[in-house]
């Protein structure tokens, strides 16, 4: 039956993130080959030699480099040359054979040698070996690629005098696998540590290798040095009578960031698992008496040997086993869950150092800053509040919100269905599904107004902090404190409620017909005035409950709201509506009186000239400021930080109210609600 080398090649698979597994299949046949030669591995040599394109042709700038200045050439080959048996007849005729068996003992499938021409063009081989049958020293090279496979072959024997040597140059790297390949030598280095750490942690550890890049020299037994945080320690485990054995290993590197669990196949890495967040627990870089690491466990078998896809890229084991096969068969989750069990056990103690800081930043969170979700804690399971305790706030709060809109949402569901029994349900079944229920609303509803009430702290906070000068010696402009009350150039229809903060000035703003910020009195359709004045603030207020106790249709009595902002510590008040904020608030009322005010629906408001009126002006006492609310016969308030006073002409109530009188006010309405919250009113 004759094999098709380009059909072979179309049919193995290869990633693009996996451009360098041809470069660690060329150095695990390394290993075998002064393995097979009976050389001591620490007189065993590797040296792996990275090709660039030449100086001034192309550079590229490398993201991999320190500080990320580094540059480097392109990588266009790799040359890996060992001091191992070589390319004796045998293995030349191993290697003439696709699916060879001739290192099955070794986990040789020979399919690597297809992976190198998956990455690149073609292979070059040069040999030196020795020829035990005519007991003669021999020099053989090849080419090898995937239009014509093994070409060029030239055997010839030596003078026996060079020692036995070979070069396997990958040549030609694939632009497609280049670009997603490390390029740095020493992040290489740490690749080929990574994928081949079984050989580096098993007893006789590895020959000795290095990276030459250049006049660079990286000696891979400093980089496993570097990696490696203590001694690994073994283990074995059965599931389902099958022997799996783990090698728990902590790695202090910088460039491993996850903990991982690696699946091993004929000695070989295969695959890992991230396992970050998959255990309660285990997040973060963790830390013993010797400092920081990072986890992985290696798991390898006879079963995961057996069912290792060719290419090493995966296994044919199913995910999962039917209760029919349940005794018989194995499944990749069993396999999982019977190993995370052991990592739990191995690492219980540092997961519970975790689930301790974890559950203290979570308490602390919540008791200082988002108390809406103490109502709903105790409904989140366990596992689920898994979080990092070193994950920044806006992270934990979207943590805790998904946990949140989960149980909204079960609720919702369950509110369709509660209202009647199910069939064959008794009494006692739905009176229990009933209060269940109504337990659940009534944490969220705790949980909405904990929300509400802490985000009224957090205006305040920010009120308290736009008042104050700045760094550059001066005030906030008005805008800033406009835009925390109610957003500029906004109608109370296009905002959501929480963006509207009149609960700052008066508590009875928050419910009105109608309100405008910084518009034009044109443009409102409750003025019916046609100039272009804007004043900062103007509510119409249509009072719904005096209706159920008048007499007849008639709408009942309105008030209309006109808020004037200065700037903080402004100090230029004088005559005139263009510099004195009560005339100018004065002259907004009687500009919307003399409209012939309507609803925000459009309808006529009888007597709308005698609509009471409010003006609230948020300005700092200054000088100026104090003279005019004496010139307008306003009262100063007992704690001095304001004046009020009713002016009988416009039939307006008018206050003049000090940023300091805004905040104070405002925390002292809030007090009671920050104490049941457990947050600071200063």
């Amino acid at each position: 039956m004759q094999t098709n080398l380009s059909g072979r090649l179309r049919n193995t698979p290869l990633l693009l993130t996996k451009g360098l597994l041809p470069l660690f299949e060329a150095a695990i046949n390394s290993i075998h080959a002064i393995e097979e030669a009976g050389i001591l591995n620490k007189n065993g040599k590797i040296t792996i030699e990275i090709l660039r394109i030449p100086q001034g042709e192309l550079r590229l700038k490398d993201t991999e480099g320190k500080n990320g200045s580094d540059t480097h050439e392109e990588i266009v080959g790799f040359k890996i040359t060992d001091n191992g048996i070589g390319f004796t007849d045998d293995n030349m005729e191993s290697f003439n054979t696709l699916d060879s068996e001739y290192k099955i003992e070794k986990g040789g499938r020979g399919i690597g040698r297809l992976l190198w021409l998956k990455a690149f063009k073609r292979v070059k081989i040069e040999s030196t070996f020795t020829d035990n049958s005519e007991g003669k020293q021999k020099f053989r090279s090849f080419i090898f690629d995937a239009n014509s496979g093994v070409t060029n072959e030239n055997v010839k024997v030596t003078d026996g005098k060079e020692q036995n040597t070979t070069t396997v140059h990958l040549d030609n790297f694939n632009a497609k696998y280049r670009s997603h390949s490390r390029k740095m030598p020493k992040a290489i280095a740490n690749s080929i540590v990574e994928h081949c750490l079984w050989y580096f942690i098993r007893e006789g550890g590895v020959p000795v290798i290095t990276i030459v890049d250049e006049n660079e020299k990286i000696c891979l037994d400093n980089v496993f040095e570097e990696h490696m945080h203590t001694a690994a320690i073994t283990e074995s485990i059965l599931v389902k009578s099958k022997e799996f054995e783990l090698i728990h290993v902590k790695l202090r590197t910088e460039s491993i960031s996850n903990h991982t669990v690696a699946w091993c196949a004929d000695n070989r890495l295969v695959d890992k698992w991230n396992i970050d967040r998959k255990i309660p627990g285990l997040h973060g870089r963790l830390s013993d008496d010797d400092g920081e690491f990072v986890y992985s466990c290696y798991v390898s078998s006879s079963i995961l040997d057996e069912k290792v896809r060719p290419e090493r890229t995966g296994f044919e084991i199913i995910e999962a086993v039917d209760d029919l096969f349940d005794d018989t068969e194995i499944g990749i989750s069993d396999i999982q869950n019977a190993v995370i069990d052991r990592v739990k056990i191995h690492l219980a103690e540092y997961l519970e150092k975790n689930k301790k800081r974890a559950r203290e930043r979570i308490e602390d969170f919540v008791s200082k800053k988002a108390p809406r979700y103490r109502p709903i804690l105790h409904r989140i399971p366990e596992e689920e509040l898994n979080i990092d305790p070193d994950m920044s706030e806006k992270d934990l709060e979207l943590a805790l919100h998904k946990h949140l809109a989960e149980i909204e949402g079960q609720l919702l569901a369950e509110g369709h269905d509660i209202m009647s029994p199910k069939e064959g349900e008794d009494y006692d079944d739905y009176s229990k599904r009933l209060r269940e229920y109504l337990d659940k609303a009534e944490d969220i509803k705790k949980s909405d107004l904990a929300n509400y009430v802490s985000h009224r702290r957090v205006i305040l906070d920010l009120l308290t902090t736009a008042i104050q000068r700045g760094v550059d010696g001066k005030y906030t402009r008005e805008d800033m404190i406009h835009n925390l009350i109610m957003p500029i150039r906004k109608e109370s229809n296009e905002i959501m409620f929480e963006s509207c903060n009149l609960w700052l000035v008066d508590e009875r703003l928050a419910f009105h017909d109608y309100l405008a910020s910084d518009k034009s009195l044109s443009s409102m359709p409750i003025t019916g005035n046609k100039e272009s004045k804007e004043p900062d603030i103007c509510a119409l207020n249509v009072f719904d409950k005096p209706v159920l106790v008048s007499e007849g249709n008639k709408l009942p009595l309105a008030s209309i709201v006109v808020i004037e902002i200065k700037r903080p510590m402004r100090n230029d008040a004088a005559v005139g509506e263009e510099h004195d904020a009560i005339e100018q608030a004065l002259g907004y009322l009687e500009r919307i009186r003399a409209g012939k005010v309507m609803t925000a629906n459009g309808r006529s408001i009888p007597q709308s000239e005698d609509i009471p009126g409010f003006c609230y002006i948020l300005a700092d006492i200054t000088p100026s400021v104090e003279k005019r609310c004496k010139l307008h016969s306003l009262k100063r308030t007992s704690d001095g930080l304001g004046y009020f006073g009713y002016n009988d002409n416009f039939k307006a109530y008018i206050e003049v109210i000090s940023f300091d009188r805004l905040v104070n006010s405002a925390k002292e309405r809030n007090r009671a609600f920050f104490d049941k919250l457990g947050l600071p009113a200063n």
